[in-house]
């Protein structure tokens, strides 16, 4: 008898960057790859191809709950230097995303290629706020696979 094929959930998932497992991500979006299409009408005629263009890879944003590490700010940091002083920009050769089904076994495996930050934020502070203070890092990859 086979297994049943439940969906899985959103919030189960993990996050490795260059072999070390980044705990805390509260939230990953910009899984999103798209082939863009480009329009020509036909001459002599009221009908409109879409032909396929390029491929478009949306930047992949990662919010966490902002600890006394520095790892994503310097990793960040590491790319401004590169691009002040001319130098090679560190990319990342394996960003790894799983997401994990209800008894903790990775299900399904993106690598992100190549990738980069290109957009560091730090917390909103309010206070009058009691909310976990959130730093986001956007990346900019090479594309996405599913392994």
């Amino acid at each position: 008898m086979s297994e049943r094929n439940f969906p899985l959930l959103n919030y189960r998932y993990r996050v490795e960057i260059d072999g070390l497992v980044v705990a805390g991500f509260s939230e990953v979006s910009g899984l999103v790859t798209e082939i863009e299409t480009e329009e020509y009408k036909e001459g002599g005629a009221d009908f409109v191809h879409k032909l396929p263009g390029g491929i478009k890879q949306s930047n992949i944003v990662l919010k966490k709950g902002m600890g006394i590490s520095n790892d994503l700010m310097n990793w960040y940091g590491a790319v401004v230097n590169a691009l002040t002083y001319g130098k090679p920009l560190p990319k990342s050769e394996s960003v790894y995303i799983s997401v994990i089904d209800e008894k903790g076994e990775e299900k399904i495996r993106f690598l992100i290629k190549r990738a980069y930050p290109v957009k560091w934020s730090g917390p909103e502070l309010k206070g009058t706020g009691s909310d976990v203070a959130i730093e986001t890092i956007e990346l900019v990859h090479e594309g996405m696979v599913k392994v």
